[in-house]
This record gives structure tokens, C-alpha cells and sequence, in this order.
């Protein structure tokens, strides 16, 4: 039997399949030191349900302000300084921000993301879902993550932040940029080309914001520019920038791990697949269900502002804190038979895919929307989905779960 010694966390192996290390973890020892990979701070990974909750209503003590990892190595580095300097600063806005600054972001932000905006996309949605399936049915098998996963959310964000079609893989290469440098294990070639990636998207926007603030045009980008909040002085151009930066790795990327999480779960589970599809108001518990089970964002960063103990493990101000979003929501304790797909899981949508508290994913509301969509469509066109050969494989990513591959086949209803 295997002990928890026997894992490394950083593991390629552990990060593409770590549930059972979780399991380990969370009976052994749910708070639990880890070798630190590129940091004199000391690093806990947290585990537990209860714990993870803990840790996110506490901003005080657990500060999401972790931009301070990525910007040490870089301002040490002077060929990279000087690629970000031909750029803005990195704003800390919604993401690594804390109270009471965060709250001026949020508020100002909700101006743009209204569920009159959401409900008004469904439409657009259909269309791109039904347009990309159209593409694939005839053959009657695909490669799901680049067919469809990619550029459902890229193609709903994309024309959010009114930015044309033609303009989708420099969205999706900014977007990559972002999230490779979030997970903090980079080659120094990687995070030259992540810096320039990062400038190339703030020039490309700055100049988009420009011509919104000219021209206003019915997109997110305006309402960005044009949010005011009384009191609040209303959003610069550098955090206008983080905040599209953070729109933009958030709206296409955890939703493409999501829906192609979730036709792998679908073809694991045949028994699941025809109880959504027989029963489809099943649909959106089926979706709660999915990002418990593959929750996209696998972890995120909290730093120790002040020594302090959780449960019995004693925390040094300036520790870095690993809470797992992925382990926690599988936690036996808050959902019984936590490894198993259950579509009919009466408390599916307790789950922390969008995280807890003040930094609630914003994007929530539309993430559900296009998977609900997504997978209507899917499950009313296509039937007997099941793995084609080539199988599907996953990305080690210390923050995201991520499948890179996924080959399925499938009959076309008639």
C-alpha cells in the first residue's frame, strides 16, 4: 500500500492523476508542508473542504495578493524587466487583490457583467455550439478539445470583448501566456516569450479601449470603460487591462477544461450519459456535478500575512498557502462516494469550482450558461459517445486541469 511519502505533489504524474494522493493527504494530513519548488517561503498544500472555506473567508490572514511570486523573479531579471516595461504595470485587481480594493474593483466590474448581458447571449451561444458541431457530425468522430472545448468559450469571449474572429489564436496564445506564468514552474526561454505574449496583448487592447472610449459599441469593453460607481474613481488604463487579462484567461480557458472534463466523465460513465440524455432537466444538476468532478481551476495561491495556526499546524507570516479546489471537492466527509460521477447529487452545487466568498468566480453565470447550452446541444445531436482509440491525455499544470487531447466517436441522432 502506498504512503504519502511516496508522492511528490509536483510530480507530472501526480499533478495529471492526484486523487489518490488527495485521499492520502486528506486522512494523514490535510494541512501539509510540501518541498517549495522556486521559493525561500515555506508552502502548505490544504486538502479539506472545511479547511479550503476557512482559509477563503479569512482575507485578512490569507491574502490573495501572490502577484508579489511572479513579480520577484521577473524584477530580478533584467532582460525580462525590460520586455515588461514596454507595457503596463500588473494591476492587482480582482484576482490578487484584497479588501477594501477589491471591493471597488468588483462593484465597478458588476457594472459590465450583468445577467441582462447573459441572458441576452443564449442565442449567440446556440449558434456557435450548433455551428461547430455541424463541423464534426458527418464524420462522426473528433478531437473534442481543439473541435469544440477551445473555441465555444474563445468565440463567446471573443466577440464579448468585441474582438474579431480572425483575431482567436492571438486570444488564445495571450491566453496560454497567462496561465503558464500563474503556475510558476517556467524555463527561462518560456517566461521571455510569456512577457512578450503579455505586452502584445496589453498594446493590442489599450488600443481597443481607446476606441471604445471614442466610440462605444455594445461589448463588455465598453461597459468596462464606462463603469462608475459613486464615490469610485472610475477604472485606469492599467487596470482596465488586468481586469480584460483576467476576463479573458477566466471566460475561455477553465470553460474549455470544464466541457471537455465533462464529455470524459460522459464517456466513462454510459449509465450517467443516458439518464441526462432521457431525462434533461437533469442538465444543469449534471453541470454542477461536472465542475465538481473536474474543476478546472485545480488550485490557487494564498499568502500568510501574520503567524497563525489552522487547526494544529502553525502558519509563519509570509508561508504560501496551496488550496486545492480539486481535492476539496471530492472530500468524503462534504460528499459522500466523493470519487464517483453522480449526475442526481443532491449537493452537487455545493462544490468550489468557482471558489467561495469575496472572490466568487464573476464569470459563473455564464460559464453554467454555455455548458448547460453545450452540452443540451451535444446530447440531443449526438448519441453512443465513447472514446475513440487515440484515448485522450491530460497537461501536468500545477494550477489547471487540463486536457489536452480528447478523441471521441460517436452516432449522429437521426
Amino acid at each position: 500500500m502506498k504512503h504519502l511519502s511516496d508522492y511528490n505533489f509536483f510530480d507530472p504524474e501526480v499533478l495529471v492523476c492526484p486523487y489518490e494522493f488527495y485521499k492520502l493527504a486528506q486522512e494523514q494530513a490535510p494541512i501539509m508542508e510540501l518541498p517549495s519548488p522556486r521559493t525561500e517561503a515555506k508552502l502548505f498544500l490544504v486538502t479539506r473542504y472545511d479547511l479550503v472555506i476557512e482559509i477563503l473567508k479569512d482575507t485578512r490572514v490569507f491574502s490573495s495578493n501572490f502577484s508579489t511570486l511572479l513579480a520577484g523573479k521577473e524584477e530580478q531579471d533584467d532582460e525580462l524587466q525590460k520586455i515588461l516595461d514596454q507595457g503596463w504595470p500588473q494591476m492587482n485587481t480582482l484576482l490578487t487583490a484584497d479588501p477594501p480594493e477589491h471591493e471597488r474593483f468588483r462593484s465597478l466590474v458588476n457594472k459590465a457583467f450583468t445577467s441582462a448581458r447573459i441572458n441576452k447571449m443564449r442565442d449567440l451561444i446556440e449558434q456557435i455550439v450548433d455551428e461547430l458541431i455541424d463541423s464534426f457530425i458527418a464524420q462522426r468522430k473528433c478531437e473534442f478539445v481543439s473541435e469544440f472545448a477551445v473555441p465555444l468559450p474563445l468565440k463567446v469571449i471573443a466577440q464579448q470583448l468585441g474582438v474579431p474572429q480572425t483575431h482567436l489564436p492571438k486570444l488564445k496564445q495571450w491566453s496560454d501566456a497567462f496561465i503558464a506564468r500563474l503556475g510558476n514552474t517556467l524555463s527561462r526561454e518560456q517566461q521571455i516569450e510569456c512577457a512578450e505574449d503579455v505586452v502584445a496583448f496589453q498594446h493590442y487592447f489599450r488600443d481597443v479601449i481607446e476606441s471604445r472610449q471614442k466610440q462605444p459599441q455594445d461589448d463588455l469593453i465598453t461597459d468596462l470603460v464606462q463603469a462608475k460607481v459613486d464615490g469610485e474613481r472610475s477604472l485606469d488604463t492599467a487596470e482596465l487591462l488586468s481586469i480584460i487579462q483576467q476576463i479573458l484567461v477566466a471566460g475561455n480557458e477553465t470553460v474549455t477544461n470544464a466541457l471537455a472534463g465533462g464529455m470524459l466523465l460522459l464517456t466513462n460513465n454510459k449509465e450517467q450519459m443516458k439518464l441526462v440524455q432521457t431525462d434533461i432537466s437533469l442538465l444543469e444538476n449534471f453541470v454542477e456535478e461536472v465542475l465538481r468532478m473536474e474543476s478546472p481551476t485545480a488550485g490557487m495561491w494564498r499568502v500568510v500575512t501574520q503567524d497563525t495556526k489552522l487547526r494544529d499546524v502553525e502558519l509563519k507570516a509570509g508561508s504560501l498557502v496551496m488550496i486545492r479546489f480539486d481535492a476539496a471537492n471530492r472530500d468524503s466527509i462534504k460528499f459522500i462516494e466523493g470519487q464517483h460521477f453522480n449526475v442526481r447529487r443532491h449537493n452537487a452545487s455545493n462544490h468550489l469550482a468557482f471558489g467561495h466568498g469575496i472572490h466568487f468566480c464573476l464569470g459563473a453565470m455564464l460559464a453554467r450558461k454555455e455548458m448547460q447550452i453545450a452540452y443540451q446541444r451535444l446530447l440531443l445531436r449526438l448519441k453512443d459517445i465513447r472514446l475513440a482509440q487515440e484515448g485522450y491525455q491530460y497537461l501536468p499544470n500545477v494550477l489547471m486541469r487540463t486536457l489536452k487531447h480528447l478523441y471521441i466517436e460517436f452516432d449522429k441522432v437521426a
